[in-house]
C-alpha cells in the first residue's frame, strides 16, 4: 500500500493541509500513522476516505456526512446507511412536495383563466362564504388560520374574519394539498413561500430552480455511494 503526505491528499481536493488535519481529528478519516518524527502518514484507505466524506457534503449535508463516516469509523454500518436512508427518504418527500405544489399552483392558475363568462369576483369572502366555496367547515379555516396557512384581517366594525385575494388563494392551495394527505405544518411552509415569491405566478417561477436542486442532489447521492462504496471495500481489504 503506497504512502501518502498530508500534501497529497489536500493537493487533490484542492483544500488546505490544516482541513485534512481537522477531518481526521472530527474522525471523518481514520487516524494517521505516524513516523520516528511524529509526521503523519496516510495511505490509500485514508484518500478513498476522504474522497468519500467530500462526496457526501453535497449529497447529504456536513452534519450527516460526518455523522456517516464516524459511524464507520466506530463499525456501526447500520448506522451510517440509516443517515444515508433518512436523507433519501427526505428528498423524495422533497420531490412529492415539489410536484404538489406545482400542480396546485397549476390548478389554480388555471383556475383564474377559466369560464369568462362566470360572476365577478367580490373580492373578498366570510369564513362561511369561503367554507362553503371549499366545501370545508368553517372550524376548518380558524384551524388553517391557527396554523398560519390563512391570515385574515378583521372587518373593524364587527370584527369578523375578512377574507381577501390573496387568503382564498392561500386558502384553495392548502385545500388541494389537504386532500394530498399533507399535514398542516408542511402546508403552512409552501404557503409561505408563495408569500414570499409574490404570488402563484412568482412561485411557479421558482419551482424549475426548487426542481434543479433535487436534481443535483440526486446525482450527487449517486455520486457519494460510489465514493463511499470504494472506501467500504477498502475497509473489508484491511480486515482480511
Amino acid at each position: 500500500m503506497s504512502t501518502l503526505r498530508p500534501t497529497d491528499l489536500a493537493r487533490e481536493h484542492g483544500i488546505s493541509t490544516q482541513a485534512v488535519r481537522n477531518y481526521e481529528r472530527h474522525g471523518f478519516i481514520p487516524p494517521a500513522e505516524r513516523t520516528d518524527s511524529g509526521y503523519r502518514i496516510y495511505t490509500d484507505v485514508h484518500a478513498a476516505a476522504l474522497r468519500a466524506y467530500l462526496a457526501l457534503v453535497p449529497a447529504y449535508g456536513y452534519a450527516a456526512a460526518g455523522q456517516i463516516m464516524t459511524a464507520l469509523h466506530r463499525d456501526a454500518l447500520d448506522t451510517a446507511l440509516t443517515a444515508i436512508d433518512r436523507a433519501h427518504s427526505q428528498l423524495l418527500r422533497d420531490r412529492d412536495t415539489l410536484d404538489a405544489v406545482r400542480t396546485a399552483v397549476n390548478h389554480l392558475t388555471a383556475e383564474s383563466g377559466a369560464a369568462p363568462d362566470r360572476a365577478p369576483d367580490p373580492g373578498t369572502r366570510t369564513v362561511g362564504e369561503l367554507a362553503h366555496q371549499l366545501g370545508v367547515t368553517p372550524a376548518t379555516l380558524r384551524n388553517w388560520e391557527s396554523a398560519g396557512i390563512v391570515t385574515p384581517s378583521r372587518d373593524p366594525a364587527t370584527g369578523y374574519r375578512v377574507f381577501r385575494a390573496d387568503d382564498i388563494r392561500d386558502a384553495e392551495l392548502a385545500h388541494l394539498l389537504r386532500r394530498g394527505g399533507y399535514l398542516l405544518d408542511h402546508i403552512a411552509t409552501v404557503v409561505q413561500q408563495i408569500r414570499t415569491a409574490g404570488g402563484t405566478d412568482a412561485l411557479a417561477a421558482s419551482l424549475d430552480a426548487w426542481q434543479r436542486k433535487l436534481t443535483a442532489q440526486g446525482l450527487a447521492m449517486l455520486h457519494a455511494a460510489t465514493r463511499l462504496n470504494a472506501y467500504l471495500t477498502h475497509l473489508d481489504a484491511e480486515k482480511l
